[in-house]
């Protein structure tokens, strides 16, 4: 896509969801951080399932960490990887306590150098509590960039990279969320429901579909 192209894709997706937010379900940077890493190779919605029961029981760092991975892993069996995750869980926790003064830092070195935290981890977070411009580039984002020609890349990094450079300043922190929800439920893996996309005259995928199945 040229730039301006790229500017009238996300325009149209902005006006479809003029206000967007995560779908994980979270109630302070803490509770946000621990869902985000728990998402991992696991739906959101699975997560949301998991984390209420967890968070009652340790709502804050310092009972995080008390709970101990043994304790986590008894809330959240039921999503992928639940054994290395309670163990991040509960090591991010400790280091929140005996580093951070059981605050999750605003700084992406120190995101980052968390137990289970990675990069698109630390920009997620850091976009949603923090209200900074970061793109967090998930598998949806990565697939759209390349499939419309949005920001197409080899790498998650270059498709992140290429984003920020082509998204404007004023639209780069909801981009995030206009993008990861677009490709969840209408820019889809197998088969994108274009008939359903208000950017679809901007898009620079070769085999769009343009009715529905059967209609």
């Amino acid at each position: 896509m040229s730039r301006m192209q790229a500017v009238a894709f996300l325009e149209a997706l902005a006006q479809e969801n003029p206000a967007p937010e995560t779908e994980l379900h979270y109630t302070d940077p803490f509770t946000l951080l621990v869902a985000v890493v728990l998402s991992a190779q696991t739906t959101d919605a699975m997560v949301n399932k998991v984390t209420p029961g967890l968070f009652a029981a340790a709502p804050t760092p310092a009972a995080m960490a008390a709970l101990g991975a043994e304790g986590i892993g008894q809330h959240i069996r039921r999503i992928g990887l639940w054994q290395a995750k309670a163990r991040n869980v509960a090591a991010l926790a400790r280091m929140l306590v005996d580093q951070h003064g059981g605050e999750v830092p605003a700084d992406r070195v120190a995101l980052e150098a968390l137990p289970g935290v990675g990069r698109k981890t630390a920009n997620v977070v850091l976009n949603v509590v923090f209200g900074q411009a970061t793109m967090a580039v998930d598998t949806h984002i990565f697939r759209l960039g390349n499939r419309t020609g949005l920001a197409p890349g080899k790498t998650v990094r270059e498709v992140e990279d290429a984003l920020v450079k082509r998204c404007p300043p004023a639209l780069l922190r909801d981009a995030h969320h206009w993008l990861i929800l677009h490709g969840r439920y209408i820019c889809k893996a197998r088969a994108p429901e274009c008939w359903r996309c208000g950017a679809v005259a901007h898009c620079n995928y070769r085999d769009k579909v343009l009715a529905a199945p059967g209609g």
